[in-house]
Parts: structure tokens; C-alpha cells; sequence
């Protein structure tokens, strides 16, 4: 079954440094985005981390210092490959909660204004998750039957991806739709305001903390009670995009004169204006 969209939807996947959102960065990342009429544009890139790739993060996906040695900054190339994804949908394997947050990272960090408002993210593990459980290699093998060989390396596990959800709504047309909106919302494993997932909207659409000593409280009436836990939360290991969203949060009650800011590079959060 091919996609039924809208607009053109970007699978991507991310080889890294390891796996800290703060801290890890993108050694190689495959695009792959499919268009309404069933066309396919692909993009491979490879990036110097411009850091050393531990031994243990090679050892999973086969790059190492020297493959990457002459390669570009993740800084040159964002705004090439922000033009390739700007007007898309996104979907990944696990990407909600580590492709997206750590691509959304490294686009701050170059100062591309990565605006991710209304695009809809289609998490394929989250899906296969809730029907089957498994891994992209044994989704691979159930959904489509065939060994994925190269798994691991990105244009392989990408292209996996697009193959396994097309497999999934032909598997599951009672439970499936094909829309990228109900896809969006059928993976998403909790209500996001920032991508990291560190404040949620509740049962009643209010923003929450979902971590430390105020978990379950509004941010709002937080950072009433409390305007140094703002303070402490941007001098502490938080993601850049989650330090915007409680920015915008903080911005929000207080508004200069003539509306209000919004903080440089900001990227807004998952399907929130």
C-alpha cells in the first residue's frame, strides 16, 4: 500500500556519536522523502562530529574518525539539508524521542530556525510497538519478509522504515488509517510539549512537568511560585529546545510591550504554535 498524503513526509535516520541528546552528535544522516504523487528524493550525508567517535558507537554503525575526517560540519550543511525537510512531515524508527530531539539539537546549535510547527511526526517503532513489539530488524522480517542485512547503516535502516510502515497499513487495515495525521497521533507515545518530553500537556491540555520535584504541576504556576527553578533549568543539562519551550512558557505570562518575544533561534515545540 503506498502512502496516502498531503504533502511529502521525510523518513530519516541518524548514525551519532552515542546516544545523549545534549551531549552526542550526528556522524551520518539519510533522508529519504517520499512526495504525494509516490515520487522518492533521497540525500546521504556524512558529518564531522568534530569530536572523536567513541569505540563503542563505530562498533554499532561502522564509522570511525578517519571516514569522517574530511567530511562537513553538521553548521554547513543545516541549511542544506533544513531546505531538503522544510514543508514535510517526519518519520522515523524511535525518531520522536531520539532522531528528531538530536537533529532539532544540532539545527540550534547552527543557528537554522528549524520551525517545526503543524509538521506531523510518524514514529514507525512506536506503531509496531503497540501492535507487535519488536525491533526494525524483526519488523523488517515480519512486516516484509526479508532479512535486513545492513542494518545499521542509515540509508539501509531508512529505507526500512518507509518499507515497514507501507507493510504495517496493508497488515492492519481494520486498525490503520492511511493519514498522516492518525499515523502521527496512533505513534505517539505521550503529549510532547518540547521534544525531549520533559514538559507534557495533561488530560486537560495544561503544560506539566513530567520530571523532578514538580512533576505533574503546571509549568505556569510553577515558575510563579518559583522563578528560580527557570533560572535553574537554563544553567542546567537540559536540551536547547527544551530551555526555548519553557522560555516561551515564561515569555508567555509575561509579554513585553508590542506581544511577545520570541528567543532567537527558537524552534517550536511538537505541533504547538
Amino acid at each position: 500500500m503506498n502512502l496516502n498524503l498531503e504533502r511529502p513526509i521525510v523518513f530519516f535516520d541518524l548514525e551519532t556519536t552515542g546516544v545523549d541528546i545534549v551531549h552526542d552528535r550526528i556522524v551520518e544522516i539519510c533522508l529519504l522523502k517520499v512526495l504525494p504523487n509516490g515520487n522518492q528524493e533521497s540525500k546521504v550525508m556524512r558529518i564531522n562530529p568534530g569530536r572523536h567517535i567513541p569505540e563503542e558507537a563505530s562498533a554499532v554503525h561502522g564509522i570511525y574518525d578517519k571516514d569522517v575526517a574530511q567530511c562537513p560540519l553538521f553548521g554547513q550543511v543545516a541549511e542544506e539539508l533544513w531546505h531538503f525537510m522544510e514543508g514535510c512531515d517526519l518519520g522515523g524508527f524511535n525518531s520522536n524521542r531520539f532522531d528528531i530531539p538530536l537533529l532539532v539539537e544540532e539545527f540550534l546549535r547552527a543557528g537554522v530556525n528549524a520551525d517545526m510547527r503543524g509538521v506531523r511526526r510518524v514514529d514507525v517503532q512506536n506503531i509496531y510497538h503497540k501492535l507487535e513489539r519488536r525491533t526494525l530488524v524483526a519488523a523488517y522480517k515480519f512486516y516484509c519478509g526479508k532479512n535486513l542485512d545492513d542494518a545499521h547503516s542509515a540509508l539501509a535502516d531508512t529505507s526500512a522504515t518507509y518499507e515497514v510502515l507501507c507493510a504495517q497499513l496493508d497488515h492492519y487495515p481494520d486498525v490503520l488509517t492511511n493519514d498522516i495525521s492518525f499515523l502521527a497521533d496512533y505513534s505517539a507515545m505521550d503529549r510532547a510539549v518540547d521534544f525531549a518530553g520533559r514538559i507534557v500537556l495533561d488530560d486537560n491540555g495544561v503544560e506539566v512537568f513530567a520530571f523532578g520535584k514538580y512533576k505533574g504541576q503546571s509549568v505556569a504556576d510553577v515558575l510563579r511560585r518559583d522563578p528560580g527553578y527557570y533560572n535553574w533549568m537554563q544553567q542546567s543539562d537540559f536540551t536547547l529546545n527544551t530551555k526555548q519551550v519553557l522560555t516561551q512558557i515564561m515569555v508567555r505570562q509575561h509579554p513585553v510591550k508590542g506581544g511577545a518575544a520570541r528567543p532567537a533561534h527558537a524552534t517550536p515545540a511538537p505541533g504547538r504554535p
